[in-house]
């Protein structure tokens, strides 16, 4: 299964390569801000929801559906104020698309 939906991108830019390009660089870069401090424990659940939220939507804007998947789960079970949240699929799961994106870009 590829990280990027590459068909879903492709709606989201117009086919417009430098542009999905672009998106996928913004992509990275949220995902290198965001999951260290998502899986940080000693942050509010608050915070890490919204940090989750906000990758949710990222995801969503690339086709990256796991990633999407994964950062809803995790924004709900950190509203829910309760229990352990397991990020460790998540976090595999953005190493994947990163990865993706690194050879897409050589």
């Amino acid at each position: 299964m590829q990280a990027i939906d590459r068909a879903a991108l492709a709606a989201q830019t117009g086919s417009d390569a430098d542009l999905a390009r672009e998106v996928l660089d913004l992509f990275a870069g949220q995902c290198r801000s965001i999951l260290p401090r998502l899986t940080d424990p000693a942050l509010p659940r608050d915070q890490r929801a919204d940090l989750a939220h906000t990758l949710k939507g990222s995801a969503a804007g690339v086709g990256a559906v796991q990633v999407r998947t994964l950062a809803d789960t995790a924004e709900t079970q950190l509203r829910s104020g309760t229990g352990p949240v397991s990020l460790g699929a998540l976090t595999d799961a953005v190493a994947a698309a990163l990865s993706e994106i690194a050879v897409a870009r050589t």
